[in-house]
């Protein structure tokens, strides 16, 4: 698997408007809590479909885009977070410890 930097407000309408599966990850750069959830995501991240968009946040290089996402998805902002978006809808919000990538690849297949 391999991330797509989310680096532009136009990739959250192009996550809005997909069809099928996407994940979002918004991980702070500043935050040992953060690290360690984005490092047990990667070792498990095999689990979830090789045909889902695994999208990645640089919270404290791009603030706009991560209130961008919080509006679009209607989520509250935290960090570490993830987001499984299906055909433009959050269907699952995770963060700090309960961040999974089981859980996102247990949502897919179910």
């Amino acid at each position: 698997m391999q991330w797509i930097s989310l680096n532009n407000l136009e990739q959250v309408d192009t996550i809005k408007n997909a069809s099928g599966y996407s994940v979002i990850f918004k991980h702070s750069t500043r935050c040992s809590i953060s690290l360690m959830a984005k490092r047990n995501f990667e070792l498990d991240w095999e689990a979830i479909p090789a045909d889902t968009q695994l999208y990645f946040l640089d919270l404290i290089s791009h603030r706009d885009i991560s209130a961008a996402i919080a509006e679009t998805f209607q989520v509250h902002h935290e960090s570490p977070q993830t987001l499984l978006i299906k055909d433009g809808e959050c269907i699952l919000d995770s963060s700090h410890s309960d961040i999974s990538a089981e859980e996102i690849a247990e949502t897919i297949i179910a």
